[in-house]
């Protein structure tokens, strides 16, 4: 079992299990019983943590939403789908680790899946580019969606991830051409598309595989044009501001559900989705064939003329 890693903001509840495990640690050494005070610190920390999950921020909950433990799109396609084949290859110039995808079954449904994959230690993240895609992983994203227009599968996109690579060999490959174009392709496919925030959902790097018919998203994630620590750099020159940064920029899903850029809260495992992977999936899978219920009724010309429609008034400015 992993160790359980604590948040800046949950240190208070960390210190009182802290000290819950020396009193038992204490009571095993001595071979006394201390139940009463071992249950009077749980019931404080049930409280405690009421408290705090309760009220967090904008902030507090961009660093969930980047939790260590976090599950990832990996994750949620072990937990999700049956018979996974992952296919590799932008058919271009090489593939590109970060952007995992294939075919599956979700619930017995055939189904092509496509999502941005982190590491979870140093080496993972190396190989995983922390998440953050190249050009030919756009294309190799785009590959498998058009491999599923053609056999009418519906599309499954899981978005984690800070933002598109943005070094040297990405620029010199397009990449900024690779998401316009994935943009455009994706809006015209014939299929249902449905987008699961999971953790991260950063800029174009996100929205390079996230048009989609029905956009869920979990309740401690993020979603925004730049995170708050780059913004917070950009507009007071300094990385102290990124508190007020992440409120000015509202990015979470309270938030975009209240200006139209979300179509669901996907609830999640009280303290968030680290604590309990498998009831994220559940509370996410439920919400995912909802969709794909709804989804699978309108014609294809009405779906990409929905689709079309839903991104557009996201632009539309109203006095």
């Amino acid at each position: 079992m992993n160790k359980k890693i604590y948040l800046d903001f949950e240190r208070p509840i960390a210190e009182l299990e802290k000290k819950i495990e020396e009193i038992k640690v204490h009571a095993e050494t001595e071979k006394i019983d201390m139940p009463s005070e071992v249950a009077i610190l749980q019931k404080r920390v049930q409280k405690l943590e009421q408290e705090i999950y309760a009220n967090l921020t904008r902030w507090q909950i961009y660093q969930l939403a980047r939790h260590p433990q976090r599950p990832h799109t990996q994750d949620y396609i072990d937990l999700l789908l049956t018979d996974f084949v992952e296919l590799h290859g932008d058919r271009s110039f090489r593939d590109d680790p970060t952007v995992v995808g294939g075919l599956g079954r979700l619930d017995g449904q055939p189904i092509v899946v496509v999502g941005t994959q982190k590491g979870r230690n140093t080496k993972q993240n190396l190989h995983r580019n922390f998440g953050m895609a190249h050009p030919e992983g756009y294309r190799k994203a785009l590959r498998l969606m058009k491999l599923a227009a053609r056999f009418k599968r519906p599309i499954l996109c899981f978005i984690d991830t800070p933002g598109a690579h943005p070094g040297l060999g990405s620029e010199e490959r397009s990449v900024s051409e690779a998401i316009a174009r994935n943009l455009f392709e994706i809006s015209r496919l014939p299929t249902p598309i449905v987008v699961a925030i999971i953790g991260e959902g950063g800029s174009g790097g996100a929205l390079g595989i996230g048009i989609g018919d029905r956009i869920l998203m979990l309740e401690n994630a993020w979603y925004s044009v730049i995170n708050p620590e780059s913004c917070s750099l950009i507009l007071w020159r300094a990385r102290d501001k990124k508190e007020a940064a992440a409120e000015a920029l509202k990015i979470t899903a309270p938030d975009l559900l209240d200006l139209r850029i979300i179509d669901r809260i996907v609830s999640e495992p009280f303290g968030g989705a680290h604590r309990d992977p498998e009831g994220a999936a559940r509370s996410l899978k439920g919400a995912i064939l909802e969709a794909l219920g709804e989804l699978r009724q309108i014609p294809p010309d009405a779906l990409i003329a929905q689709r079309m429609d839903k991104f557009r008034r996201m632009g539309v400015w109203e006095e």
